[in-house]
């Protein structure tokens, strides 16, 4: 092993030693995806503003669509760059250990670098699509019967669960009237503040 990597140019060597410190980065983002630990990605379903609470429209939801699809294709995230440089280095070390010059083997690397890029990012799409599949019909809910399932406090958010699409459901929500809603009661949609987002009255036993 040592009369190898001896015989290894040294520019070679740099890339075989920057090959396994971005491949540890690698591997603790594949891991950490795994476990749930390594969401670089933004949280779209939190953070929501004064701005968001007001009824929305078909169209603004389909603008918003456009929007979040836009901010989940990320080709320059955390975890695309790091997958460009591990395979860069990689395919430079392999490409120059097998003989060729350090211009071509550079430039070969860049597209296996890119190619991972854009796969990481497409994948990460995927994912995000599939996490926020049926939140576009959301505005079907609005004037339907949900129950609290996480308590909602008076100036805070909690959830409900009610029928979307013919599918039970949890939707973030809040009280419209600033009134604390623990879990159990009985509420109805009244407004449909953003895509992730509802806002909700409680029922009296005379409004069942």
């Amino acid at each position: 092993m040592t009369e190898w990597w001896d015989g290894l140019a040294g520019m070679t060597q740099f890339f075989y030693a920057a090959a396994a410190f971005f491949s540890v980065f690698f591997l603790w983002q594949v891991i950490g995806a795994f476990l749930g630990l390594a969401d670089d990605d933004a949280d779209f379903s939190s953070g929501v503003t004064e701005a968001d609470d007001l009824d929305l429209s078909p169209d603004d939801l389909d603008h918003q669509d456009v929007v979040d699809s836009s901010q989940a294709f990320k080709l320059l995230s955390l975890r695309t760059i790091v997958t460009f440089f591990t395979l860069f280095f990689w395919m430079a070390a392999l490409y120059t250990t097998n003989g060729m010059e350090v211009t071509p083997a550079l430039g070969y690397a860049s597209l296996w670098g890119l190619g991972g890029m854009f796969v990481v990012a497409s994948i990460l799409y995927l994912l995000h699509k599939m996490t926020e599949s049926g939140t576009k019909d959301l505005l079907t809910v609005k004037g339907c019967a949900a129950t609290v399932y996480l308590d909602i406090p008076a100036d805070g958010y909690g959830e409900v669960k009610t029928i979307v699409n013919g599918a039970s459901e949890h939707i973030k929500a809040r009280s419209t009237e600033g009134v604390d809603l623990p879990a159990g009661t009985q509420v109805k949609i009244v407004q449909v503040m953003s895509q992730t987002l509802v806002g909700v009255v409680k029922v009296e036993k005379g409004d069942e």
